[in-house]
């Protein structure tokens, strides 16, 4: 096991690094932060509608939960269909420790840039955005978060990436995933909703990572429009960590599974079938 560890953190370090060197990766990755930046700027002073408190603090922290979630739940599906169709994965299967030393580079590499894309907003964003409130205590409760979201995200990205059989197929993941930020609270308070589409918002993890990062960057008296009137982190705590043992236990079977699919035969079709696509 550590064995294990160690192999797939060396992998997740030389992708990160190589991730760092590639434009268009790097595009892919902060574009969003860019835009979000961007956005926040055009707030300006703009407030809440019946209230003195700044609309660009009460944005900035839900979307970085959000841009947490995309990260580590599309990022690494994406990722898996263009190492299926290139033949990482195949390759992948051949080394030692496998899939389960895939999966933990992917952790690493994805999680190393999700974590560099939310930076990227949230150095910047506290010096555009009035009324954000960053205290010793939401220092700490970020240096726990930002791990747990990783971990709680990435698996379960790799499991759904692992049950696509083509890049067409990446909808199935999109429109579920953008149906749960419309639920969960990112912009606008989930005590506006029914009672029966909080509890499903409060089953999955991008609630969670919004609810968050709001309390680490707004004013406690802020946690009074939330869900308990609270910003209720041991429970925050308690949800990640188990989409994080769910995945961590998931995504490697399904892996392997998809794993033993790959043969050289199966990567030479589907580059044939993409020479030919190209052609017309």
């Amino acid at each position: 096991m550590i064995e294990t560890l160690r192999v797939g953190a060396e992998r997740g370090f030389i992708e990160f690094r190589h991730t760092l060197t590639n434009a268009q990766d790097l595009w892919g990755y902060f574009f969003p932060s860019f835009g979000l930046l961007i956005t926040l700027y055009f707030m300006g002073d703009a407030k809440l509608p019946g209230t003195d408190f700044s609309l660009g603090a009460s944005t900035l922290p839900s979307s970085i939960g959000m841009l947490l979630a995309f990260g580590g739940l599309i990022t690494i599906a994406q990722y898996l269909i263009v190492d299926r169709e290139d033949g990482t994965l195949l390759r992948a299967k051949a080394t030692p420790h496998g899939m389960n030393g895939y999966l933990i580079g992917k952790v690493v590499s994805t999680g190393g840039m999700t974590l560099a894309s939310v930076l990227v907003v949230l150095v910047p964003g506290l010096f555009l955005v009035d009324g954000l409130q960053v205290d010793a205590g939401g220092i700490l409760t970020l240096l726990w978060l930002l791990p747990f979201a990783v971990v709680a995200t990435v698996p379960i990205g790799a499991a759904l990436g692992s049950l696509l059989d083509n890049p067409r197929s990446f909808g199935l993941i999109m429109l579920p995933i953008f149906g749960l930020v419309a639920i969960s609270g990112i912009f606008y308070p989930i005590t506006a909703l029914p009672g029966w589409l909080q509890g499903i918002a409060q089953v999955f993890p991008i609630y969670w990572l919004g609810l968050g990062m709001r309390s680490v960057l707004l004013p406690d008296a802020v946690a009074a429009v939330e869900l308990g009137e609270s910003w209720r982190h041991f429970e925050t705590f308690g949800v990640l960590a188990g989409w994080a043992v769910a995945g961590l236990l998931l995504a490697p079977v399904l892996l392997r599974r998809m794993a033993r699919r790959e043969s050289g035969s199966a990567v030479a079709a589907r580059r044939e079938r993409a020479m030919n696509s190209m052609v017309r």
